[in-house]
């Protein structure tokens, strides 16, 4: 199973470039700073807290080569698991936050993607708590990019404080623009939460686990073939989930919902693509046809599709 897993070829469709940036990365751009405290860092008890660390971490990075180097070092990492194509999330919002000009630092992770056996494509996520000015800003960085990589535009950060009824204008300027509709939901919220995203016309769900708790979300999961992103141990990490027990993962999948499985960030739960289909097989009983199912709906839902 171990040779099957780092040999089968795999996609990532929800993957958080700041998320990607071990500890020792950022020793590496800061060696004035400890390794230790760095790696303090990377503690979480909760959501919140989780997204908190996320923002601290991505205020370390300094401007254009900084953002080259990581997104060099996490193309490494996805070649050496066999990832053959990624859509990776860049969090074009946290740029804003930090008042950086967002034009030199896209161009530069492109540059250091150039190169790379794996073929890549970017997603522009904006902070949700930050407000429907601030996410309609985002889109409109998506939309300059479209024809430069850019597949999609999308929402992270806290559903609780950031309805997604906030956004009907950004997601339908994105949409107009030619982009592809995503957006975190279901995650720390309930199936509301999923509901209000699919209004907004997101073509997949990042997390989306709480479908699992209604079984008329999962049916029209299922007939409108609207993929679920799922991040098993990103939600153990977190403590959405509060034992891998308690996960719904093999229920999502047993009820028809298309379900594709992701890192999401990686350094951040200390896990890997390869990890998680290996955890599909430990904690949940996939079988190698399963996961070669699964595998290929990272293909088939993928926004750039060949």
């Amino acid at each position: 199973m171990a040779d099957f897993l780092l040999e089968l070829p795999k996609a990532e469709l929800h993957l958080h470039l700041e998320g990607s940036i071990e500890p020792e990365t950022l020793h590496e751009l800061d060696p004035a700073t400890p390794l230790e405290e760095f790696r303090r860092l990377y503690e979480y008890e909760n959501f919140d807290a989780f997204l908190r660390a996320f923002g601290v971490i991505g205020k370390r990075l300094r401007g254009p080569e900084d953002y080259a180097l990581i997104t060099r070092r996490l193309l490494e990492r996805l070649h050496a698991q066999n990832v053959r194509y990624a859509e990776i999330i860049v969090a074009a919002g946290v740029v804003l936050w930090k008042g950086q000009e967002f034009g030199p630092i896209f161009d530069a992770i492109c540059e250091a993607a150039a190169d790379s056996p794996v073929r890549v494509r970017w997603i522009l996520d904006a902070v949700r708590q930050f407000g429907a000015e601030h996410v309609m800003r985002v889109a409109e960085l998506a939309a300059e990019r479209v024809g430069r990589g850019v597949v999609a535009f999308g929402i992270g950060g806290s559903e609780e404080r950031g309805p997604a009824e906030w956004f009907a204008d950004a997601f339908r300027f994105a949409r107009e623009a030619g982009l592809h509709l995503t957006a975190h939901a279901g995650e720390s919220m309930g199936p509301d939460s999923i509901r209000a995203a699919l209004a907004l016309g997101a073509e997949r769900i990042g997390h989306g686990i709480a479908a699992a708790r209604d079984e008329s979300l999962m049916r029209h999961l299922r007939e409108r073939d609207i993929p679920l992103e799922v991040c098993p141990t990103s939600n153990l990490v977190t403590g959405v989930v509060k034992r891998i027990e308690e996960h719904p993962l093999r229920r999502l999948y047993d009820a028809g919902v298309p379900i594709v499985l992701n890192s999401d960030d990686p350094a951040m739960f200390r896990c890997s693509l390869t990890g998680e289909y290996r955890l599909a097989v430990s904690a949940f009983g996939f079988s190698e046809s399963e996961l070669r199912g699964i595998a290929g709906n990272a293909f088939r839902y993928a926004f750039d599709a060949q």
